[in-house]
């Protein structure tokens, strides 16, 4: 007899629109994706060769301790301390996960119950929305002014009996905003008053541009007792695959966190925090020189998108690997999304992912390619645009 499909909660959380778009995108050889937030580099040589070693020792195949092996977990105490000044001896623990995704969806279950709030202020990152939602918790997004950056009264007004946390992401995905010291010390301090959490989503930390300074929010003197604060390897190593990420939490917390990572993880992969360790030893020196020429890509992306004005607005872009193309038309972000594919072998990912849904906006992610491809690949955006838009204000003038 068949099974009849009953609903689930799943039903009401967005698809992810990376697959969505990766669809479209198979379907369509020789199109450039601008979609997908990876860097092109790899982890170092050092890393790979500590996985290699440790493949024939016995113990990297078994199950080690859920928080994360001893060194790694040491190791990262002293990078939060040398590099974001964050003393986690002062109340905090530090986990080792598979990404911050994971890191994410702990802090999720850790902090709330069925029903509760979370601040996400939009543009925000499309993963965090979903994790809010599968855990039966209602997302309340508050707009960001127009350069993407935080807006303290919104904020402020949006805290309910309900809310249980705030959660910044800084350098942000999708806007490449970088959100200052003093705003983020300001949302701190706004969560210590009214008794939420601060989540501070750090994954980009190393990717600032120009003048742009990252600051850690659980920096702040009696911050630990109600900050998370979440990192990656993905990015700033080349780690994407290996799924290794860790997070600094208030040490009240440590009972619920054990209970969702041993729940849906077991215990962190132990061959990717080998690798993490020695990635670890070698330090922010790799990534810097990646860092260096992402800013000279982001030159050439933001210089040639600056050309669509007045078809379209590109707001500063301080950090992380994206921009985000304000395009002035009323078209369907996603069928324009498809119309750039299957007629100019470009995508990028609507806006209304990302929470933007008044108006019509994309995220342009430069850091997956060389430099060469991202620019034929922004090139291609720029003429499909054109062309799209130019088609639709000839038809519109037809019709008037």
């Amino acid at each position: 007899m068949p099974i009849v499909r009953s609903h689930s909660r799943m039903d009401a959380i967005q698809a992810p629109i990376i697959q969505v778009i990766g669809r479209i995108i198979r379907q369509v050889p020789g199109t450039i994706s601008l979609g997908q937030g990876v860097v092109h580099y790899g982890p170092p040589a050092a890393a790979l060769d500590a996985a290699r070693a440790a493949l024939g020792d016995p113990v990297t195949h078994e199950y080690q301790n859920g928080e994360g092996i001893e060194p790694l977990i040491a190791a990262l105490g002293a990078k939060l301390q040398a590099e974001n000044s964050l003393d986690v001896a002062r109340g905090s623990r530090v986990m080792v996960t598979a990404g911050a995704n994971m890191a994410f969806m702990h802090a999720v279950f850790a902090v709330t119950e069925p029903g509760d709030e979370i601040i996400l202020p939009v543009p925000f990152y499309f993963n965090h929305e979903m994790a809010v939602e599968m855990a039966a918790c209602k997302v309340v997004r508050v707009p960001t002014d127009e350069h993407y950056q935080l807006r303290l009264d919104l904020l402020r007004a949006a805290i309910t009996p309900r809310t249980r946390a705030v959660v910044t992401v800084s350098p942000n995905n999708p806007s490449g905003a970088v959100f200052s010291e003093a705003s983020l010390r300001e949302v701190n301090a706004l969560c210590a008053d009214r008794g939420i959490y601060h989540i501070a989503d750090e994954v980009y930390e190393y990717f600032t541009y120009g003048s742009a300074k990252h600051f850690s929010p659980g920096s702040i003197p009696g911050a630990e007792a109600h900050t998370i604060s979440m990192y990656s390897f993905s990015k700033a190593y080349g780690f994407a695959g290996w799924r290794a990420g860790y997070m600094a939490f208030p040490e009240h917390l440590a009972s619920a966190m054990i209970k969702s990572q041993d729940t849906i993880l077991v215990c962190p992969p132990v061959i990717s925090q080998i690798a993490a360790l020695a990635a670890l030893e070698v330090g922010r020196a790799y990534c810097e020189p990646y860092v260096r020429e992402l800013a000279a890509v982001r030159t050439v992306v933001v210089d040639a998108l600056s050309g669509l004005a007045p078809l379209a607005e590109v707001p500063a872009a301080d950090g992380a690997f994206y921009v985000l193309l304000k395009v002035n038309t009323r078209l369907d972000p996603l069928a324009l999304a498809e119309r750039l594919i299957c007629d100019h072998k470009v995508a990028v990912i609507p806006g209304p992912a990302f929470g933007m849904t008044n108006g019509c906006y994309f995220r342009v992610a430069y850091g997956a390619l060389q430099r060469e491809t991202v620019a034929e690949g922004v090139g291609r955006l720029v003429r499909g645009l054109r062309v799209i838009l130019g088609e639709r204000h000839h038809d519109s003038s037809r019709t008037s």
